[in-house]
């Protein structure tokens, strides 16, 4: 087993995404930033890397980069050490991850964990990191299964574990040769990654990994069945922060429950607020009032007798009496007037007004 660098692992975690399929959120909020469970997504991360032993992470942004800053500083509130590396144009996930090497200090020997930004993930990355060790790997991928692979990369393995190919969104079902998938949490050792080259757009999905392959890296797949859930869309992430809630994902760092109400949140008694819903700081749920495994940000209002469902409602957002919300999300100061009912996906942006 290869020595780890003593003075502490460390990990780039790519935060540079504009989030469009999440859309009106973040318009307003960058997609790693956005609360699961009142938590930011990116500190959910940074918690699970810091438990892992990783000391210091390397953030790539590039998508509103002031907001990591602003709000995760140096990373000390943390435990961890955090440095910033900001793409001035995206360069795609894999020359995100070479613009970031640049602040790395590892030798070339030495582990470095990569992971995107935008997943919910209950993987054991030190375990991760040893199995990468004692494989003597140049890449350690960490591979989820799932029922309907059409969406994402393919990628089967040996009975050793070893990567045999890449194939990326099959489209009929012969192309299906396995039920495995690329999970978005990578160890490099040190020196492959300067592989990638500099300042150029490269897909680490597309381009490294089979580069890597085809001229005989060692990729190691390491298939882990925890909790995984790529919160892409609105409504995975309303899934993701109601599973945190429940307890069915991992992160929450309080005792599971069919709700959870943040600093300052105001419920009437007669409201019932459930299936792992969060009222977020300072809203407000008025009486009658029916939340259901949805999302609130912060200052949103629910007025009296509005049934709100599997959605998420923006941040000073308000939902008039008597409505009906169901598969919806609305943005940021947004206004559903009273008596109106928006239903499955329908995406309100910021500012707008709905009437009935």
């Amino acid at each position: 087993m290869v020595p780890v660098n003593s003075a502490g692992r460390e990990a780039i975690l790519l935060v540079g995404g504009e989030g469009t399929r999440l859309r009106p959120l973040t318009l307003t909020t960058p997609k790693p930033m956005l609360p699961v469970a009142g938590v930011p997504i990116t500190v959910h991360q940074i918690k699970r890397a810091q438990a892992a032993g990783i000391t210091r992470i390397i953030l790539g942004t590039a998508y509103r980069s002031e907001v990591f800053a602003d709000h995760l500083g140096n990373g000390a509130a943390l435990g961890v050490e955090i440095v910033y590396a900001h793409e001035e144009q995206p360069l795609g996930t894999g020359g995100a991850i070479r613009n970031a090497a640049r602040f790395l200090r590892s030798g070339p020997q030495d582990p470095v964990v990569v992971f995107n930004g935008d997943v919910l993930s209950g993987v054991d990355i030190g375990m991760l990191m040893d199995r990468h060790l004692e494989a003597d790997a140049g890449v350690t991928l960490h591979l989820t299964r799932v029922d309907d692979p059409r969406r994402y990369g393919l990628v089967p393995t040996n009975a050793q574990g070893f990567v045999t190919d890449f194939r990326e969104k099959p489209q009929s079902d012969e192309e299906i040769i396995t039920d495995q998938i690329n999970a978005g949490c990578y160890v490099f050792r040190r020196d492959v990654v300067d592989v990638i080259p500099e300042g150029a757009v490269v897909s680490v999905e597309r381009e490294t990994f089979p580069y890597l392959l085809a001229t005989g890296t060692r990729v190691l797949g390491v298939v882990d069945d925890s909790y995984w859930l790529d919160l892409g869309t609105p409504w995975d992430y309303v899934r993701g922060s109601c599973d945190v809630v429940r307890g069915i994902a991992p992160g929450s760092g309080r005792p599971a429950g069919e709700r959870l109400a943040l600093a300052g949140a105001t419920v009437a008694e007669d409201a019932i607020v459930d299936g792992g819903s969060t009222v977020g700081e300072n809203a407000v749920v008025e009486s009658q009032a029916h939340i259901h495994a949805s999302v609130l940000l912060r200052e949103a209002i629910i007025a009296r007798g509005a049934q709100v469902t599997a959605s998420a409602i923006g941040r000073r957002a308000r939902i008039g009496v008597d409505c009906v919300v169901t598969g919806a999300v609305i943005g940021d100061d947004a206004v559903v007037e009273d008596g109106a009912v928006v239903m499955d996906g329908v995406r309100i942006n910021p500012g707008e007004h709905v009437s009935r």
